[in-house]
């Protein structure tokens, strides 16, 4: 391993337990998650989704639905905030970019999501399509393999090249966090993300079985935190795959407060991927069933 990150890592706390890290989750939830289980909390939940699509049966015709109901939420529910972004295919960013009227984000998935299998000139060149085409948002995986491999440096430098290929958009890394399995890994590929200038980094594709936990979100937030003190650079948090449900988004939300602060609860520094979240937060808002998206 290069010696730069045996520097990086011994710099910041990557000798992490497992067991402390669930003992901490569960006391921060046993002590907070009531006071945080309430409307105006669900509302900026809502606000803080990006919502999704990424399945190989999209069509246009789907993604111009999605796209549609984005544009009326606010005249179908004139009292509720939209969600902050839509994430699709690069191939169906341009049809996001022509339907939306909305100000909300285009994001991408890109760079051979979901397994960042391919070459890194195909992981640039579709990164500068996307934004091309009108991504305001890049989410890529870091080459999973590698980072397991401990070939640090070759993670960081593929995200390097990402990131200036994302030009003015902003770039989230998601750390696959279900295959890095420990605590010590999701804090050590939290760092390189950010060290090669990730914009948020996020737990998860949503395409392997374990995807958005409570402990990851905690060891996340723990590398953000401590970054942010280290370097005076502020970077975003995304939990993403698995999030339905309303006690889920909740559950998350207590930990990145207790974790960063209040300062992180908006959607410029907080999101969740999700795509049935937002019906469920509808209709914990409003007290009825909703399926609106």
């Amino acid at each position: 391993m290069n010696n730069t990150f045996n520097d990086l890592f011994r710099s910041y706390n990557t000798a992490l337990k497992d067991e402390n890290v669930q003992q901490d989750v569960a006391e921060i939830i046993s002590e907070h998650f009531a006071e945080n289980n309430r409307e105006d909390v669900w509302k900026q939940c809502l606000n803080q989704i990006d919502l999704t699509s990424l399945n190989g049966s999209d069509t246009d015709a789907k993604i111009i639905e999605m796209t549609d109901k984005v544009n009326r939420f606010n005249v179908n529910f004139p009292t509720l905030p939209n969600v902050a972004a839509i994430c699709v295919y690069p191939a169906m960013v341009p049809v996001v970019k022509s339907h939306l009227t909305e100000n909300i984000g285009i994001a991408a998935v890109a760079a051979g999501f979901p397994a960042s299998q391919t070459f890194v000139e195909v992981k640039v060149a579709e990164t500068a399509m996307a934004v091309l085409e009108g991504a305001t948002e890049i989410d890529v995986v870091i080459s999973i393999g590698k980072f397991l491999e401990e070939k640090y440096e070759e993670v960081y430098e593929e995200l390097c090249e990402i990131k200036s290929s994302c030009r003015g958009a902003h770039l989230k890394v998601i750390l696959e966090t279900g295959d890095l399995k420990t605590a010590g890994n999701i804090k050590k590929a939290s760092l390189i993300a950010m060290a090669a200038g990730a914009d948020f980094i996020k737990t998860s594709t949503g395409k392997i079985p374990v995807a958005a936990t409570l402990e990851a979100t905690y060891v996340m937030c723990d590398a953000i935190r401590e970054w942010n003190r280290k370097n005076n650079v502020t970077v975003g948090y995304k939990p993403a795959g698995g999030i339905s449900t309303t006690e889920d988004a909740v559950k998350h939300y207590t930990i990145v407060k207790e974790m960063l602060g209040n300062g992180w609860l908006n959607n410029n520094l907080f999101r969740f991927g999700a795509s049935r979240l937002a019906n469920n937060l509808l209709s914990s808002i409003t007290g009825n069933p909703i399926s609106y998206f």
